[in-house]
């Protein structure tokens, strides 16, 4: 065997391993996961995702435990920008730095919410990011939940959170500058879609970026509907060649209703 020829079939075997892993990520079929990860860049990323050794995993999950800095690194990297039938999803120049503010914002509103610094040190040494998705679940959803508030108060918020904490912390010296800076708006839909993955894939539903079969016709996942506790009541689904929301419920694949 030519060096070569080794070389396309080691690429070959960690393609498929990346959509297998994608496949199971996002409850899809293996067929529609090598559809979605057509993208060169996207599977890439996959591959070496699937590929980490153990200390590359813990060091992921450590920077998965840091609220707020820390875990909104780790999403972002997790669910990379997706192209699909719908449109780009988990998309936005600043998508880490918008997903940083809503666990500021989470963490200063509701502290009860976040774990205990022992917990989240320990967690963190396991190496799965899934067990540290568990720990901050009711964070996470705190984060995702401001989203469905009003929109204009949302910076306002951020500003206050940001006022409270150490003035001399990493956070807070950088979200401060960012929020002074930079024109956040354009990422929050997508930081929506990372918050909505994430707690998604944590009740084993489809994942933004899926594609479903809806009356015939072939929708994507482009977000969920939450309630204040318990699990999603609806998808948010766009239907390919039509740029409005639709609502499934969960469990009802059938005729969307317009929203």
């Amino acid at each position: 065997m030519t060096g070569a020829e080794y070389r396309r079939q080691a690429n070959d075997r960690a393609r498929r391993r990346a959509i297998r892993a994608l496949a199971a990520q996002m409850g899809v079929p293996y067929s529609v996961a090598a559809r979605l990860i057509a993208d060169p860049h996207r599977a890439l990323l996959f591959a070496h995702r699937e590929q980490r050794p153990f200390h590359a995993r813990v060091r992921d999950t450590r920077d998965a435990a840091a609220v707020p800095l820390g875990r909104a690194a780790h999403l972002t990297a997790r669910f990379p920008r997706l192209h699909t039938p719908a449109g780009r999803l988990y998309d936005g120049r600043d998508r880490r730095t918008v997903l940083a503010m809503l666990y500021a914002v989470a963490a200063h509103e509701s502290p009860h919410l976040l774990p205990a610094p022992d917990e989240l040190a320990w967690v963190a040494e396991l190496g799965e990011e899934t067990a540290v998705d568990i720990t901050c679940a009711a964070l996470d959803r705190a984060a995702r939940l401001l989203l469905d508030d009003d929109p204009w108060g949302l910076w306002s918020r951020v500003e206050e959170a940001l006022e409270a904490g150490d003035p001399r912390s990493e956070a807070t010296i950088t979200l401060g500058r960012e929020l002074r800076t930079v024109s956040l708006r354009g990422s929050v839909p997508g930081a929506r879609q990372t918050l909505d993955a994430v707690l998604l894939a944590a009740h084993r539903l489809k994942l933004p970026g899926t594609q479903i079969s809806l009356s015939r016709r072939t929708a994507t996942v482009v977000g969920a509907r939450w309630p204040g506790s318990g699990p999603p009541t609806a998808y948010e689904v766009r239907l390919n060649g039509d740029p409005r929301i639709h609502l499934v419920d969960l469990g009802q694949e059938q005729q969307p209703a317009g929203v």
